[in-house]
């Protein structure tokens, strides 16, 4: 039994590889047919994926199982969910029936969703050689898994492929722009921030919201998440204190 204990939270982080494996599955079988509701679909595994990715922390810390073993394999697990399985579902969502007719396009997403995946390894490299050295209140760039939500609420949201230039080019910006954030050194508030009853609020609003809007709340949400947080990192520059600034140790810029 003692064993079995410490196998709890790995089943459950290959159970967040599943969600992120099916999501790959779908995106290929769907790339030539481009059928809006099995895309919507490969975006709801990795949101998923996200799911069982908070929960196996949780089980090692309730169990008393932290492991090195544990940790290398969220990590692994953390590349193909949150960067290479959102990279091929916009890759084959936004270009492959686009490309076609615009093979420069498709060369360009293909560029455009590497970028990402490249970006995501280094940002989940870096985060963990600087555990224990950045204030945990902050994460530094873009955490991997809010920038797979990201791109991923953009497929929930509008499920359709592209079709048009427009359509693909602003698919290449978006995969630009997040995969730049989460190699940036912009701070991001992490969910140790201290709890208030101004928090509490927030959530109840937000729920508020996803209840209006639904699928494009999760849009709304990114939009705002990015807004915000530049803007807090662009009134920490000019020496604004109402929200405390991170704690700097030296070499973690």
């Amino acid at each position: 039994m003692q064993r079995a204990k410490f196998a709890l939270p790995s089943i459950v982080t290959l159970m967040s590889i599943a969600c992120g494996f099916g999501s790959i599955v779908i995106s290929v079988d769907n790339a030539t047919e481009g059928v809006a509701v099995d895309y919507r679909l490969a975006a709801m595994l990795l949101v998923l994926a996200g799911v069982f990715d908070a929960l196996d922390g949780f089980v090692a810390r309730a169990t008393n199982t932290q492991s090195e073993f544990g940790m290398q394999l969220d990590s692994i697990a953390d590349v193909m969910n949150f960067g290479c399985a959102p990279g091929l579902l916009l890759y084959c969502w936004g270009f492959q029936k686009l490309g076609l007719d615009q093979p420069t396009l498709l060369r360009l997403g293909g560029m455009a969703s590497f970028f990402f995946v490249a970006c995501g390894a280094l940002r989940l490299a870096r985060f963990n050689v600087n555990v224990g050295r950045t204030d945990p209140r902050y994460f530094v760039g873009m955490p991997i898994t809010a920038g797979a939500a990201c791109v991923a609420s953009v497929v929930v949201a509008w499920p359709e492929p592209a079709t048009s230039v427009l359509n693909g080019s602003l698919i290449v910006l978006l995969l630009f722009v997040v995969g730049t954030l989460m190699v940036s050194t912009v701070r991001f508030p992490s969910s140790k921030q201290k709890k208030s009853w101004g928090a509490l609020v927030v959530l109840l609003i937000n729920l508020g919201l996803l209840a209006w809007l639904q699928v494009v709340y999760f849009v709304l949400f990114f939009l705002v998440y990015i807004a915000g947080t530049l803007a807090l990192n662009a009134a920490w520059k000019a020496g604004w204190k109402g929200i405390a600034p991170p704690v700097v140790y030296g070499d973690d810029d």
